[in-house]
């Protein structure tokens, strides 16, 4: 079997490395970063942190050298999905594409350009330390299912579950991934947005009771909306939130990481676009709206 990763960064990267262990599964990955790729086709791709290995991995910046495949992953930032499965999607022919990408909304772009989707919500985190090396930062379960306006073959999801659970990333099949995605969702555009715009760790935003506060007004906000989608949480977000404060009480969220790089974020797939489910449901999001303007603000700034 043949898995194209598309975006080889800080999760892919992890995805490619672990699916290269198995001897039944060739992995090919798509980056736009030359000296990433050149990188990971001189020494390998190098898995650091909770996870240690060097993977073989071929990794090419134009995806015409890229043969094509019976599965894919996408694993870019939601603002660069379009881009990314544009250049792709002749890889994917025959194939099907699953998003564990961030937010809401990827699969809808994916969808456009390829003809079977897998829903994705990925816990597993990860940053590139170096060209060709990926620090894997916590692992974590894998939720994967249909995309409903375009599902993958049942065939299809269970082989790349399987492919993931041999490779040591523990996948689990989800009749309906909603729930899984939207728990992560609420989670993250409750507190990484926070992170950015003051600074702190997750813990140590939880350590303040004003921020706590908007924490949780921000998840019950967006609770609102799932229930009225009629998507049920597969577990409280505000729980887990909770908890990571005190077992991750010094993690630097994705956005923060992007604040302090001035980096384009993924307000857009989080905040956004419960903003846009809640307009679609009829459920009013001023607190979510508000923080998606602050953002696009901070934003603004750097390109000023």
């Amino acid at each position: 079997m043949r898995i194209c990763v598309v975006g080889c960064g800080a999760i892919g990267g992890l995805y490619a490395a672990h699916l290269a262990q198995l001897e039944d599964v060739e992995v090919w990955a798509y980056d736009v970063s030359p000296e990433h790729v050149e990188a990971i086709d001189r020494q390998g791709l190098r898995l650091t942190g909770a996870a240690e290995m060097i993977a073989e991995v071929a990794a090419r910046t134009d995806a015409a050298e890229i043969p094509p495949c019976e599965l894919g992953i996408v694993a870019v930032k939601a603002a660069f999905t379009e881009a990314a499965i544009a250049a792709t999607a002749g890889i994917f022919g025959e194939g099907a594409v699953c998003s564990v990408q961030n937010g809401i909304g990827s699969e809808e772009i994916v969808a456009r350009h390829v003809g079977r989707v897998i829903r994705g919500v990925c816990l597993p985190a990860g940053h590139v330390t170096a060209p060709g090396v990926v620090n894997m930062d916590a692992a974590g379960t894998t939720w994967i299912g249909p995309f409903e306006p375009a599902p993958a073959r049942a065939a299809e999801i269970a082989a790349l579950a399987d492919a993931l659970n041999r490779a040591g990333m523990p996948t689990e099949v989800e009749a309906d991934a909603r729930g899984a995605q939207w728990t992560k969702l609420l989670f993250n555009a409750a507190t990484n947005p926070l992170a950015a715009l003051t600074g702190l760790t997750h813990g140590e935003l939880c350590d303040q009771p004003a921020l706590r506060a908007t924490v949780t007004a921000l998840v019950d906000e967006g609770r609102t909306v799932a229930d009225a989608l009629g998507i049920t949480l597969d577990s409280d977000p505000d729980e887990l939130i909770s908890r990571a404060a005190v077992e991750n009480h010094d993690h630097r969220p994705s956005m923060l990481q992007d604040a302090a790089a001035h980096r384009p974020t993924e307000i857009d797939a989080l905040n956004g676009g419960i903003v846009r489910a809640g307009g679609q449901a009829g459920v009013p999001t001023p607190l979510h709206a508000t923080i998606a303007a602050l953002i696009a603000g901070l934003e603004a700034g750097w390109r000023k």
